[in-house]
Order: C-alpha cells, then structure tokens, then sequence
C-alpha cells in the first residue's frame, strides 16, 4: 500500500527525482522519459473513459480499460525501478506475460466483432474513439523509447514490459474502432483525396 501524506518534498527541485530503488537520476533520463510518457499514455486512457464510464453499450470496453490502467501502473512501477542487485524482503513489481496474453485475448475478443479494415483508418469518429486514439499515439511514443532504453548500456527492461506496450497500442487500436460503432463510425483514409 503506498501512503502519500505529503505531495510536495521539494527533494526534486534540483532536476533529479528518485527511482523505485531510491537512485536519484535527472529528470530527462530516458528511463524517467518512458515511465513518464507510460504516465501520460494512462492518462489519455482515462480521457477516453469519460466516454465509456456508465454506457451500456461500453461496458465492456470500459472494464478493459480499468483494468489496463491499473496495468500501466504496474508498468511504471517496472520501468521505475532498474533491475539491481536483490533487495532483501523486497520483490520489485514487474509486468509478467499473464497481462500480455489477457491483452492478446481482449484484442480477439474485440476483433471478433468488427468488419476487416480496407483502408487506414484516421484518428476520430466519437469522442471515445478519438482519445483512444491518442492513447494508442502516446503508447507507441512509450515503447519507442522503452526500447531505446532497452539498448541503453547498463539499463535492462524485462522482455514482457515491451509486450505489453506493443499489444497495448494493438489494443486500442482495435478498442477504438469498438468504440465507434464497433466500427461503423471509422473514418477511412482515402489516400491522396485532397490533391
């Protein structure tokens, strides 16, 4: 359980903040730009289900998206915490491949209800869609630069943390055209129709 009884510590304010290991690094660390922007992906998350909170035809979806968000946490947890030497009675969170195949099946499940695509589709229709959208926008800058972290010298990231950013965006692609009539709603690229 994590207790916040003071908001401000002002320990920060010299443009170093602290990982899960207690390691103080600067603010534009990459480590601290991909948990970040996992933080910002979440957020747009939760954009978006203001308009699927409490509609009957979203129920489902907006479950989904519950869940996926207190998964990002548990992303940012991971990522904001460097794999280290064993710290005695403490076991860092990690996202494990059970999250990833849920979101495989959640993907399927979606899917399953939509007409194959024929076109790219643009970021729009509803309001749902539209923030899902971004969210998928936000969730791929996230994994870009989790992989460049990846490759940092001295930085590792567990392999299903990268999964689960690579289905995450898969995931609501597919959650927006869900979300737009279950893809009625989509509005389709029609390359070079403005020449």
């Amino acid at each position: 359980m994590v207790v916040l009884s003071k908001i401000y510590t002002r320990s920060g304010d010299d443009g170093t903040t602290a990982l899960g290991s207690g390691e103080r690094r600067p603010k534009d660390d990459l480590r601290i730009e991909a948990y970040g922007t996992v933080d910002e992906a979440n957020s747009a998350i939760g954009l978006a289900r203001l308009s699927t909170a409490g509609v009957a035809e979203h129920t489902k979806l907006d479950a989904m998206l519950a869940r996926i968000q207190n998964d990002m946490f548990d992303l940012g947890a991971d990522l904001a915490t460097p794999e280290t030497p064993v710290i005695p009675h403490h076991e860092p969170l990690r996202i494990v491949a059970s999250q990833v195949t849920r979101l495989e099946q959640e993907i399927d499940e979606l899917n399953a209800e939509l007409a194959p695509l024929r076109s790219f589709v643009l970021p729009g229709g509803s309001p749902a869609a539209a923030a899902l959208h971004l969210a998928r926008a936000i969730t791929r800058r996230a994994e870009r630069l989790t992989v460049a972290l990846s490759a940092a010298p001295g930085e590792v990231v567990g392999p299903p943390a990268l999964q689960y950013l690579n289905r995450l965006s898969d995931f609501l692609f597919v959650a927006a055209r869900y979300a737009n009539r279950k893809g009625e709603g989509d509005i389709l690229w029609v390359p070079g129709a403005h020449r």
